[in-house]
Parts: structure tokens; sequence; C-alpha cells
């Protein structure tokens, strides 16, 4: 390969590395992305199961309350990439007890009047959030550089004050004296419990707000025949602008990589730490390692042979349950996780794809994907822990169950290098680190010259939205090529 050949190199081809690959290819620069798997997506990906015929399951992420609301994707387009993304009627729900749940709409109207004595509270606290929410969207999902400019930019937006003052009384009240009862509360925490984190805290209160606001503007999409539908369509555009792909690729050192005139790595911190730690400073190489604390999760896939039974039926129309019974043992349970502890109860996420897509059942057969918090690095199989924690909610759960596989945190990096330990929000979710990323002024910025990071564990953090590629991807054009971002429309 001469030295001319790529102008651009992207290491990972997840959801935030192919952002960078398409936008930098639309600006008409030469663009190669190496994958370490023999298939693209990171966390985007649905493969066979091999425990049903026809039956496929998402690697990662089956549910996805930013792909709507996304700046990059609204730009990119996915519907008119014949991209169908279906949100079902009830965004979330969260079983408190067995005979009682609490239940999230997609009308903020329904969960107000099904909330009762609490519905109150839920449309002071989401609705002037929704009301402004693509300038909530704008904010939250920026770059969040700490300069004079993002910090004027937020004052002057009235959602950005009441986000924020949102945010502090929700982490630094208890949950439940911000509502007349349990059921507020539940349903808050278990969407703060994405976070994977300590509870109550700040960054975790963010979160729950914007995939709750989320919930009642867009919903929270099942993409039609999985989440690799997205990657499919990043994959294909790129492809039109002449980038391509090299799979089964790992970069295991600075060797590995062919010339180019700038890199950006869609990989996790300490990956890049360990292939350029002897140029990077040394302040630099400890904060890439302290970015590696958190929490994981331990993944059970199940096949069954009906929906889950569950004791409150409208759980059912949710595409998405949060199981961990009422905010305080949830708060319980991740607690004990930060500590290195198994929870007796663990927080448990469950995605039923079919509520979305029924062509995701086959011959009376359905995946359903879920997960469960532990320790980071746990090897315990938590497929009994899952089992007993929806029965709870379900008591004749077993009875559907026609086969499963289970991936336990210690492994969950063999199935995306960035899951060090089951992490896969790319670290502890801190303030700082969501607000600084790698360098204290530009998040994507390595210490290297024309080297940048975008993948989860730069601004705005973990999930489906492309955003952190986008911006790492602007600032390489600004930077290294002097070019403007290009349109990301599917007809330009």
């Amino acid at each position: 390969m001469n030295q001319l050949e790529h102008d651009v190199v992207v290491v990972g081809a997840g959801p935030n590395g192919l952002a960078a690959a398409v936008t930098l290819a639309r600006a008409g620069l030469t663009v190669r992305v190496f994958e370490a798997q023999e298939t693209v997506g990171g966390g985007a990906r649905t493969v066979d199961s091999e425990m049903a015929a026809g039956i496929k399951h998402d690697v990662c992420s089956a549910v996805h309350p930013l792909a709507l609301a996304s700046p990059f994707f609204t730009e990119f387009d996915l519907p008119a990439r014949g991209v169908e993304l279906r949100s079902p009627r009830v965004s979330y729900a969260h079983p408190i007890t067995a005979d009682r749940a609490a239940i999230a709409y997609r009308s903020l109207a329904d969960t107000v009047e099904h909330l009762g004595a609490d519905g109150g509270a839920w449309r002071r606290l989401f609705g002037p959030l929704i009301r402004n929410f693509p300038d909530l969207v704008d904010l939250a999902l920026g770059p969040m550089r700490p300069d004079s400019a993002t910090l004027n930019t937020a004052l002057k937006n009235p959602v950005g004050v009441q986000f924020a003052l949102r945010v502090v009384r929700q982490s630094v009240a208890n949950i439940r004296q911000s509502f007349a009862t349990d059921s507020g509360a539940a349903l808050f925490a278990g969407v703060t419990a994405h976070a994977s984190t300590s509870l109550p805290a700040l960054i975790p209160s963010g979160i729950g707000l914007m995939l709750g606001a989320a919930a009642h503007v867009e919903g929270w999409p099942i993409p039609v025949n999985g989440s690799q539908a997205i990657t499919q369509a990043l994959v294909d555009d790129l492809a039109a602008h002449g980038g391509d792909i090299v799979t089964g690729r790992p970069i295991a050192s600075e060797n590995d990589l062919p010339p180019a005139r700038a890199y950006l790595f869609d990989t996790s911190p300490q990956h890049f730490t360990e292939l350029f730690a002897h140029r990077l400073p040394e302040n630099v190489v400890r904060m890439s390692y302290r970015q590696g604390r958190g929490s994981g999760i331990a993944k059970v896939d199940f096949v069954l042979n009906g929906p889950i039974p569950w004791k409150v039926p409208e759980i059912g129309d949710a595409a998405t349950a949060h199981l961990g019974g009422t905010a305080q043992e949830v708060y319980a349970a991740e607690k004990a996780i930060m500590t290195g502890q198994h929870a007796d109860h663990p927080v448990v996420l469950t995605s039923d794809p079919t509520v979305g897509d029924r062509g995701r059942e086959v011959d009376g057969r359905r995946p359903l994907w879920t997960y469960a918090h532990v320790p980071q690095g746990s090897p315990r199989n938590m497929t009994e822990a899952v089992i007993r924690q929806i029965e709870r909610f379900a008591p004749e759960f077993r009875d559907v169950i026609e086969d499963s596989r289970h991936v336990p945190a210690s492994q969950l990096s063999l199935t995306n290098a960035n899951y060090i330990g089951g992490n896969i929000s790319g670290g502890d979710l801190t303030l700082r680190r969501m607000l600084l990323g790698n360098r204290r002024w530009d998040p994507y910025a390595t210490g290297l010259s024309r080297m940048y990071i975008c993948s989860a564990a730069t601004p705005p953090g973990p999930g489906v939205h492309g955003m952190a590629g986008w911006n790492a991807a602007k600032t390489v054009l600004k930077q290294q090529f002097q070019l403007p971002t290009p349109n990301l429309s599917p007809t330009w």
C-alpha cells in the first residue's frame, strides 16, 4: 500500500467508527476501516442464535432510544434508507411486585394517567424537556467541550437550565421524595440504571432524563430485522462513497496500521494506550486506565415458545422491561455491584424485539434478549439469576423457555473488544469523563498528532447514536484537512 492510498484509517466498525468513516468519505477523503471481528457493527449487530432455526439475537443493543433522536441519524435519515424503526405503544415497563407495574407509554398523557398520584410529578419532571426536546438533544449529544462557547450555549438555552436543575434534584435527593408513591420512583430508577453505576448520581440522572424524555417523543424503537439494519445502512453508504472495511483484522500494535494522514479509534482508551503507551504523556496513560472502572453486564439470550407470561399483562406491550423491584431495591443492587459483590436480586434488562417486529418470531419461537448487572470481570453464569428475577414478575416463565445461552462479563470482550470485563459504557460514567473525555479541551484528542478517539468512552457516551464518531470526524476535517462537514442526506 503506498502512502497516499488512504487519507484516513478508522479502527473499529461500531456505530461511532462507521459514523466517522461515512462522514469522512462523504467529504471526499479515502477511508479504510479495520474491524477485529468477522462481522461489522460492534454493539449494533444481529447474528444467528444457533439455538433455533431462523431465530436471531442482537449482540448488544436491541432497543435504540436515541436512533430517532440523534442529530447524526436524523441527517443521515435512516428511514429514507429503508431502515424501519418501530416504537411500541409502551416505551418501557417496570414491574414493582408480581401484581403491580409502572408503565411509561409513548404518550405522556397516558403515562400521567397511569401513574395516578405520581402523574403530576412525572409531568412536571418531563413536560418541559419534551416540549424543547430538539434543543435538549443538541445540548446533551454535543461534544460537551468545557469552554466558554459551550457554557454560553448551555446558559442561553432554557432547556439546558431546566435539564441541569432536574439532574441535580434527582441525584442529590432520595427519588422517593420526588413522588407520592413508589411507582414513579421505580419507573425513574429503572431508566437511570441504564448507566450501570452507583445510584442516584448526576450522570445516571441525566441519562434517565434524556432517555425518559425520548420515550415520550419518538418512543424507544426496535429496528425491523434487528440492529444490523442500522449497521448495514452505514456500511452501504460508506461503500457508495469509496470507503472500505477490512474485517477479521485486529490492530495489535502500531505496526499494524498502514500509512494515513489521520487515524480515528473507535476503541477503548485502554486499547489505544496499549498501542501507543511509549509515546503518550504519563498523565494521559493514567487517565485512560482509570476510565476502565465501572460495572459489567452478563448477557443471557433465550429462545421462547411464546411471550413472557407477565402477571401484569401490560408489561408485554413494551419491548423493554427494567427488572429490579422498588427504587430502593434498584439502588441497593447497584451499590452491591459497584463494591464488587453480586446482588441477590440484580438489575435485569429484558427486550422482546417481537413486540416491535413480528417478523422476529419464527414457527412460534421468539428471541428474548436480557442482561444482568454484575461486578466488572465477573465469570459467573447469570442464567439462573436472570430466570429467578423474571419469575418474580412472571412465575410461569420457565414454561416458555426452549433454550438459552449465556456470556459472562469476563468473556463479553470476546464479542466486542471494547467491552472490557463486561463494561459496555467505556468505563465508569463520571462527570469528569462525560465532559472531558481523554483530554482537557478536546475530548477526541489523544495527545498524539493526527490521532483521535471516537468511541463510547468519549462524549456524549454510550448508545447507538453515532454522535461521538460524527463529532470526532468533524474535528478531524477541520484540524487535519481544513474541510467543511459534508451533507449526510441519502440523496447527496
